[in-house]
This record gives structure tokens, C-alpha cells and sequence, in this order.
């Protein structure tokens, strides 16, 4: 296996990073003073250079710990291997984004989108301080402040938040007028929910990360379906009891089957204008770009116990097809990234197993410490959250 010494790979962004070299932001704007051809050798040069200097091939530094924020450590590492996500902030087009909102809060993407070309165009294998980010992170969410052993998916869940409200391209939400679209067939209600959350929120993350999920309400007296749709911005996935291995597919079929709610579980049905004892049913009707899944690991009494059922999942070609809504729909996705858990509710620890973009070879993320793996160490009974990419002849 190759050292992080022996490899590195060169990636030539649309837009150089300003940040990163800023007396190449001079040259652009002196128009006339550099034809196309002789910029972007010049900038492939610069590059080159940089790599050849460098410990190590671009993204491939390690987050320093700053007391108990592997779990903080894992996400970031994640996110900066998602591709489309590296590139809005490498090319600044996040700077669009803020400008065009004129908005006032705009810190955590600022620092977000910093530490992500510090980590993409650093020429030193030195792992780096993401103390900035942090502070940022918990102005935003107040419940990331100090140094206490947090949940990294919900960590994932309050950054995207904040990413996106900082970016969103809405600036003035639309009032809440109410509109009856039960009478339209599914598939277009389904459109015009989507339609009514873009006109709310609508950003490079939604892009990325949000789809939609239905919910069927059959009611077993009349025989009435009622449905909802509602956008996600990952899946927690329940674990299927048993002993040894099992299958992220036993995950996805336990998720979405059928659910009888009786007694006091009774909703009210539509049609009959009473409570009637009725089934239940998830399907995907739009899935993301980047689909993240969240392996239920943890009891939700506040994690008092640990599942370390081993979860078999695929690298590649993991095929949805069976759980969207509509038959001609495809999704099918490849692995790039997984944040782990290891150890107990008592004393664990987050590491974080990536596929960098641009060489495709798989890297172990621990804190400061970076270092080559091989694929076939990626699926373990650490793995928490994973994140899936969809192949790119299943974009619609």
C-alpha cells in the first residue's frame, strides 16, 4: 500500500481558491493581463508544486482534538470528502450565496468554508485546529458549548441546519397559505409539496442532502389511504434484532414496512370522521443526492446501552428501488464516507473512514492522525452514520 508520502493527486477547482492564493485573485482581476491558457497552467503549476512540497495529498489532515470533539472531528472529516460540498466552498460559490442574502449571520458557513480549503489546500501534513469552527458551531447551537462527548449525528443535524439557514437562497418566506392537494394523485401532490418547501427553504445543502419521504394512511374500516409527504434530511435506521450479522437492507425493509396503530394509537381517519385502527407505510418519494443513514445504535433513553450488531452495508450499488414510490425511479448509491463509534455509552470514541474525491482511495480519520486503509476495513461493527452518494447514471 502506498504511503501518504509516495501518493498525491492534483485537483484543478473552476475557480481557484482565493483564499488560498490570493495574489492569484490579483492577476484575475487585472483583465487582459493573463490570457486563459497561461492562468490555468500557471494555477496547475502552482498546484503541482504544492503537492510535491506537501506530506501529504490534498484533503488528507487530520482535525486536532479539542477535548472530546472526535465527534465533531468524524462529521467534519465526512462532510469534507462529500464532493459537491468540498467544491461549493473551494470555489467560494458559498460567498454567492451569503452575498445575494445580505444576511447578517454568516460565521458559521464563513468558518465552515474556511477550515474546509484550509484542509484542501494546506501544504503542511500538520493536523489543524478547528476552534473557530467550534465557536461558531455553538453560537449557533449552544448545546455544543465546552468539551463534553456529544452524538455525532445529531451534531450532523444541527450543522446542516446552520449551513443552510446561513445560505438559504430564500430571503423572505412566503405566509403559510393553506392549499388542499389531497385531490390530486400522489405523484403530483408529492411535486407540489416539494415545490411549497423549495419556495421556504431552498440552498446548496438542501440540494445535497434533503429528499422527500411519504407516509401512507390506510384505514382498515373503510379502506381510505391518506398520504403525507415530508422532506428528511437522513433516515434513522432501527437495527434488526438477532444475533451475529445482518443486512443494512433487513434495516431499510424494517423501517419502512407496515405498522398496524390500534388502541391508543388510533388516528383519526378522513373519510369515516373517526378514530379507526389503521396501517402505516414509509416509501421514498425523491431521494437526495447525498443520502446519510443513521444506524439506531443507541436505546432512546438517552443512550443508556450500545447495539454492536455488525451491519453488513455495500460499498457500491447499494439499489433503493424497492423502497421509493414510484416504480420508474432509480437509486442506486455508492459509499464515501462512514462516522464511527467505538467503545461504550460510558466512554467512546468517534473516528471517521473516508474516500477522498479526487484519488478514490480509502483513508482512516482519528483526530490528528491520518492514514491509508484499505476498503476492505471499512465495514465494522463501529459504523454509526453512513453516507452515500448517488451513482451518477441514477441522477435524475
Amino acid at each position: 500500500m502506498p504511503s501518504m508520502r509516495q501518493s498525491y493527486t492534483v485537483t484543478v477547482p473552476e475557480e481557484p481558491p482565493a483564499a488560498a492564493f490570493p495574489f492569484l485573485k490579483q492577476e484575475i482581476r487585472r483583465k487582459g493581463s493573463m490570457s486563459g491558457s497561461v492562468l490555468v497552467s500557471t494555477f496547475v503549476g502552482l498546484l503541482i508544486n504544492q503537492a510535491k512540497n506537501s506530506k501529504s495529498a490534498q484533503g488528507l489532515v487530520g482535525l486536532k482534538n479539542l477535548g472530546n470533539t472526535c465527534f465533531m472531528n468524524s462529521i467534519l472529516q465526512c462532510l469534507s470528502n462529500t464532493h459537491s460540498l468540498r467544491d461549493y466552498c473551494l470555489h467560494n460559490s458559498h460567498r454567492r450565496d451569503l452575498n445575494n442574502n445580505s444576511r447578517t449571520n454568516t460565521a458559521l458557513m464563513e468558518e465552515f468554508a474556511k477550515l474546509i480549503q484550509t484542509m484542501w489546500t494546506s501544504s503542511s501534513s500538520e493536523a489543524v485546529s478547528p476552534s473557530e469552527f467550534k465557536t461558531q458551531i455553538q453560537r449557533y447551537a449552544p448545546r455544543f458549548v465546552g468539551y463534553n462527548q456529544q452524538d455525532a449525528q445529531e451534531f450532523l443535524r444541527f450543522l446542516l441546519d446552520g449551513l443552510h439557514n446561513e445560505v438559504n437562497r430564500v430571503t423572505v418566506r412566503p405566509r403559510g397559505a393553506v392549499e388542499d392537494f389531497d385531490h390530486l394523485p400522489d405523484e403530483e401532490k408529492g411535486k407540489k409539496m416539494w415545490n411549497k418547501y423549495l419556495e421556504r427553504e431552498d440552498s446548496k445543502i438542501v440540494d445535497l442532502f434533503v429528499g422527500q419521504l411519504k407516509s401512507s394512511l390506510t384505514c382498515s374500516h373503510c379502506g381510505f389511504c391518506s398520504t403525507v409527504f415530508d422532506p428528511f434530511w437522513d433516515l434513522s435506521l432501527p437495527i434488526t434484532k438477532g444475533y451475529g450479522e445482518v443486512s443494512l437492507m433487513d434495516c431499510m425493509r424494517l423501517f419502512t414496512k407496515e405498522d398496524v396503530l390500534d388502541g391508543d394509537e388510533k388516528p383519526t381517519c378522513y373519510r369515516c370522521k373517526a378514530r379507526r385502527r389503521c396501517t402505516k407505510k414509509f416509501t421514498i418519494q425523491k431521494f437526495p443526492k447525498i443520502l446519510v443513514l443513521h444506524l439506531k445504535r443507541f436505546s432512546e433513553a438517552r443512550r443508556t446501552s450500545k447495539l454492536s450488531t455488525f451491519v453488513n452495508f455495500p460499498m457500491k450499488d447499494l439499489d433503493l428501488r424497492e423502497f421509493a414510490s414510484e416504480n420508474s425511479i432509480n437509486a442506486v448509491y455508492s459509499l464515501y464516507a462512514v462516522s464511527n463509534h467505538s467503545g461504550t455509552t460510558m466512554g467512546g470514541h468517534y473516528t471517521a473512514y473516508c474516500r477522498n474525491p479526487s484519488s478514490g482511495e480509502w483513508y482512516t480519520f482519528n483526530d490528528s492522525r491520518v492514514t491509508p486503509m484499505s476498503s476492505s476495513q471499512v465495514r465494522s461493527s463501529d459504523a454509526y452514520v453512513l453516507f452515500y452518494e448517488l451513482a451518477a447514471s441514477s441522477r435524475m
